[in-house]
């Protein structure tokens, strides 16, 4: 074997290995709760077992093991796009497994000019305040760890929907309940229709507007109002649920990241009492464990 084929195998063994210690991680943050699975008592590790990933991945249990042993078999795209589900993988996560086994993800975001590594950082930084990068449409491009708490995943959606107003109308599966929602689902229609009146012709405004419009006659009645609102910081308040966490008293602040003809911002939700503040912590420390 010449020098450069070497060098070639043993940084192909160096990825296998990262990726398989990489998966094990995951795993093992992942509790068996969170994907529908019955918890026991009786589990010697933390998180999810092996069979378990296999399983909800519909992949052969000694595939997946030899997988996170880093031996050198086939990693297709389809296949790991199932195990990084199974494992509940963020965006970023999902990025790095797939570098890691050197194939492309077919679920791939387009990348926006404004999500950049600073920004990203910056996210990171914010915890445990949730907080999300969002475009003129309503769009969430990004997001931290605290939001996937509090919120719930956008990357579990199809890309389609990971807007604000299909979230709110559509997406039930989420951590918190909108305490204020008979308040927040006008306003924020107003603030989307104010936003969209540069861009009514636009295929991209009006598509989440004509697919809600056919599926939710709430959001039917609410958009043939045609109020319009401006964009202003104020407190609402969610309920957790889980007990231990309960309400959250949260105040919406923007930061921008470009001119006001893009919108890119980054929204941080900011507690507006002590007692918000320290179940944020509590729930950081409590996702961190997993």
């Amino acid at each position: 074997m010449t020098t450069t084929g070497a060098a070639t195998t043993r940084g192909a063994e160096a990825r296998r290995a990262e990726l398989a210690a990489f998966l094990r991680s995951r795993r093992e943050r992942v509790t068996p709760e969170q994907v529908g699975l019955p918890g026991t008592s009786r589990r010697r590790t933390p998180g999810l077992r092996r069979e378990e990933v296999a399983h909800l991945a519909s992949v052969g249990i000694t595939w997946y093991t030899w997988l996170e042993q880093g031996r050198a078999i086939n990693v297709s795209a389809g296949v790991l796009d199932a195990v990084a589900r199974a494992l509940l993988m963020d965006p970023t996560e999902r990025a790095h497994a797939f570098a890691l086994a050197g194939t492309a993800d077919p679920r791939a975001e387009a990348p926006s000019p404004v999500v950049t590594p600073t920004v990203l950082r910056m996210l990171r930084r914010l915890e445990p305040y949730p907080a999300e990068v969002k475009n003129a449409r309503y769009d969430v491009l990004a997001h931290n760890r605290a939001y996937v708490d509090v919120f719930g995943d956008p990357a579990e959606l199809d890309p389609a929907h990971r807007n604000a107003l299909w979230m709110m109308f559509m997406h039930d599966h989420r951590p918190v309940r909108f305490l204020d929602r008979d308040v927040m689902l006008p306003e924020l229609i107003a603030k989307y229709r104010k936003a969209m009146a540069e861009h009514v012709a636009d295929p991209a405004w009006k598509a989440p507007v004509d697919e809600l419009l056919a599926v939710s006659p709430e959001f039917r009645e609410l958009w043939e109002r045609r109020d319009v609102a401006s964009m202003v910081s104020h407190v609402k308040r969610y309920e957790h649920v889980n007990p231990a966490i309960g309400l959250l008293n949260l105040e919406h602040r923007h930061m921008w990241l470009a001119p006001d003809t893009d919108a890119y911002r980054v929204v941080a939700y900011i507690p507006a009492d002590d007692a918000t503040e320290e179940r944020l912590e509590r729930l950081a420390a409590a996702s961190a464990t997993r």
